[in-house]
């Protein structure tokens, strides 16, 4: 546990989904893309940052190919093995396996596993925006396209004060285990914002970029690795 009064920073990545909307032969996580997995992206950018202290990985008990991408005894990275059937659940699993390790007033920043453009300066503008805001924060885009609702004919939705969420969202440890385990139907929980939410809490937006999107179907791995090219 954490003895000093200077809060630290880790990141967890949920990484227990198997990837059913990428029609692929096995989870997208472990997908190439640029050259390397999805989730193997998404974790160096993590490990290339000074302001991260570690950074864990939560995968099914019987994840057969996590071994390949993040090798055992990788510097900065920790593989749990207590991931969970729905999102929520693997980061839930996570956190309360790092119970005694992490302090209450350190920061964890939840990353999805299928975003591989996130980069070290995403992360500072993260952590630098928050701040010490007792809501904690998020990676967002403001919605800049017209948006329609189909319901009983079709109307257009005002998209002034609309955002995007991403990820990594950064909060308290002692924040996020209250919120998340108080959560009540963990599928209605999509990212860790709307738990804190759930609290009466207004996370704050902190405006991310593009490159950071989420791989989910198969068009989405061109334009990542259009993003990762540009980095080259």
């Amino acid at each position: 546990m954490n003895d000093t009064n200077q809060p630290r920073y880790f990141a967890l990545l949920p990484a227990a989904g198997v990837g059913a909307r990428m029609a692929a032969n096995g989870p997208k996580q472990y997908l190439p893309v640029g050259g390397k997995p999805l989730l193997r992206h998404a974790v160096d950018a993590f490990r290339a940052s000074a302001l991260v202290a570690h950074t864990y990985v939560v995968v099914s008990a019987d994840d057969g190919q996590i071994d390949g991408v993040l090798p055992p005894g990788l510097d900065g990275v920790t593989v749990l093995r207590c991931g969970g059937a729905t999102r929520m659940d693997t980061v839930l699993n996570g956190l309360r396996a790092l119970q005694g390790q992490l302090g209450d007033s350190d920061l964890v920043m939840v990353h999805d596993a299928a975003r591989p453009g996130l980069t070290p300066a995403l992360i500072e503008k993260l952590v630098h925006g928050v701040g010490e805001h007792p809501a904690g924060g998020l990676l967002a885009l403001p919605v800049v396209d017209t948006v329609k609702r189909s319901a009983d004919g079709v109307s257009t939705v005002p998209r002034t004060g609309l955002w995007l969420a991403q990820t990594p969202q950064m909060f308290s440890y002692a924040l996020l285990l209250r919120a998340l385990g108080s959560a009540p139907d963990a599928n209605a929980i999509t990212d860790d914002a709307s738990a804190v939410e759930m609290l009466g809490l207004s996370p704050r937006l902190i405006e991310g970029h593009p490159r950071n999107l989420k791989v989910t179907l198969p068009a989405d791995i061109r334009i990542a690795e259009m993003y990762l090219a540009a980095d080259a």
